[in-house]
């Protein structure tokens, strides 16, 4: 074949009092190079805990630039169907195709007014590839960015409609992590809510390399959660 795969697992834990450690869903994921650099990235996201369940199938496309093409999203909360949508970036916005036993068929359309990051599908893997739109080579810095999200939920567990989001995102620099699926080179982020102070920190670990491939991350607060990468194929 021409082009390239890898694959791995992620675990979302807790570190509430009295659960820490406990499993509250997992992540399976596969991303397809091209040789181009265009990718595709497919994600199984189950989310356990808190109820009601999340089972997120989710497949984003990426241009040669890193710049998102296209995504679908289909959603079951507590094991009933909320919803399915299609997104496409083009010339100016950004479009929606999607339908729901709560929204019905809906067709948006969103114009864009100035740079925007990714779209924020919810997936922790594709989460850490839209990082790449950080210049590393600057140091550590921050700014705010711009996302378009088919969920205002912190779950994604809404029906999938066109929303925007802006997180500031701080670079904090080159560490080496170790975690269940290896030993790796790492770039630190950190993303934070400039509009609501009281919105806890996500801190995001990322492979130094060009495929910026999620490795740890957590949110504190009145959250505590954690995502650690546990299987990586190939290595």
């Amino acid at each position: 074949m021409l082009h390239r795969t890898i694959s791995g697992r992620i675990a979302y834990t807790s570190r509430k009092a009295g659960r820490e450690g406990e499993e509250r869903g997992r992540e399976a994921f596969t991303i397809t190079i091209h040789n181009d650099g265009s990718r595709v990235m497919r994600a199984l996201c189950e989310i356990e805990e808190p109820a009601p369940t999340v089972l997120r199938d989710v497949t984003c496309s990426f241009g040669p630039d890193d710049m998102p093409t296209d995504a679908f999203v289909r959603l079951m909360l507590g094991d009933s169907f909320l919803g399915a949508g299609l997104f496409r970036v083009v010339d100016g916005g950004v479009e929606c195709e999607s339908f729901g036993p709560g929204i019905g068929r809906v067709s948006q359309r969103f114009i864009l007014a100035g740079a925007f990051e990714g779209l924020g599908m919810h997936p922790i893997s594709t989460d850490a590839f839209m990082l790449k739109q950080m210049d590393r080579n600057k140091g550590p810095h921050g700014r705010v960015v711009r996302f378009i999200v088919p969920s205002s939920d912190h779950r994604g567990a809404g029906p999938p409609l066109i929303g925007e989001a802006s997180m500031r995102l701080d670079y904090l620099g080159h560490e080496a992590v170790t975690v269940p699926a290896g030993n790796f080179a790492a770039s630190h982020f950190r993303l934070s809510d400039p509009d609501d102070l009281a919105h806890p920190e996500y801190d995001i670990w990322v492979t130094a390399d060009e495929d910026a491939i999620f490795l740890k991350g957590g949110v504190g607060g009145y959250m505590q959660t954690w995502y650690e990468l546990v299987e990586l194929t190939p290595r």
